[in-house]
């Protein structure tokens, strides 16, 4: 396995609509990603996948051009994983 399975949540100032775009945009892109969630009301990122949380940070600072701090971060196990994804 080349990673491990994190979720991370971050703070970035998306104060417009054209900033929500080009962040969506942008997390949409990485491959790496599997789920996300933007509050732009709260200014916070949410991303789960299997990464390194500090090289996804410097992509969406480098691509954004704008602030983004590390919240929280969360390992998680493969045995907690594959029980969510489990349907009935």
């Amino acid at each position: 396995m080349p990673g491990k399975y994190y979720c991370m949540l971050m703070r970035i100032n998306v104060d417009c609509n054209a900033c929500y775009r080009k962040l969506r945009r942008i997390i949409l892109n990485m491959k790496e990603i599997d789920s996300n969630l933007i509050e732009q009301q709260q200014c916070r990122v949410c991303v789960c996948g299997i990464f390194k949380p500090s090289d996804v940070a410097v992509k969406i600072k480098k691509k954004m051009n704008r602030r983004v701090e590390i919240l929280e971060i969360q390992e998680i196990n493969e045995e907690v994983r594959g029980n969510n994804t489990a349907v009935g």
